[in-house]
């Protein structure tokens, strides 16, 4: 479903994604993980159109999308819920998540809107509340919800433990497992190591704007370098 070739990307002519490569199937959960500034947010908004590619290619279902304006890849169904959630505090929750298909499947607003709910039954009950009055879990439910919105083929998910109370972070991911398991494919880019393996497929290990470590997520799990790494064993 996606396809990254030797990405090159960063900011002017400070390069933070060196020569990366890496592949998400169909139906697969997919994690991005690393210490914090290692260059998975670049890849993220390289991945959606907001930062130029420096060089390598970038394909989804089958077209290259490199070169593709933010709008035209979020009309092909890649869909980027950013790190922070980035809602909109002052309209309410059911404004917020109407305007996730306003370039996507509008068409299907009202059904999907119901799909959200259902999964999200919090939102339900604050639909008409102001969106920045909600605690820092219910803004992140919010944020994945108007991804879910635009009926995304793949989700990319940046960050959505961060900030979290352990409880919150738990439920999150139980959460992320559960959109995996009726089909959605998904992006998880993340911090939390330990988490992130137990649900993925397969993982990739960000260092400096490289991969240092790849592959399916139970061995990575049992790699002795990323033990002593990242989870002090």
């Amino acid at each position: 479903m996606l396809e990254v070739r030797n990405l090159v990307a960063g900011y002017g002519e400070v390069e933070v994604i060196r020569g990366l490569s890496l592949t998400v199937a169909a139906g697969q959960i997919v994690a991005v993980l690393g210490a914090n500034g290692v260059g998975k947010t670049t890849l993220n908004k390289t991945l959606s159109g907001l930062l130029p590619v420096g060089a390598g290619e970038i394909h989804f279902d089958g077209a290259r999308i490199d070169t593709a304006s933010p709008s035209e890849i979020v009309a092909r169904g890649l869909i980027h819920v950013p790190e922070g959630r980035k809602i909109f505090p002052n309209m309410n929750v059911r404004e917020n998540l109407e305007l996730g298909s306003y370039r996507r499947a509008k068409p299907r607003r009202a059904g999907n809107l119901e799909r959200v709910f259902s999964i999200f039954p919090r939102l339900r009950e604050r639909a008409g509340q102001y969106a920045g009055s909600l605690s820092g879990g219910e803004q992140q439910m919010l944020a994945i919800g108007r991804g879910m919105m635009a009926e995304p083929r793949l989700l990319i998910l940046d960050e959505p433990s961060l900030g979290l109370s352990p409880l919150l972070v738990e439920e999150m991911f139980a959460l992320i497992a559960r959109l995996n398991a009726e089909g959605q494919a998904i992006l998880l880019v993340e911090q939390n190591v330990v988490q992130s393996l137990d649900i993925a497929g397969t993982a990739y290990i960000l260092e400096n704007g490289a991969c240092a470590l790849s592959g399916p997520a139970a061995e990575l799990a049992a790699n002795p370098a990323l033990r002593r790494a990242y989870l002090g064993l």
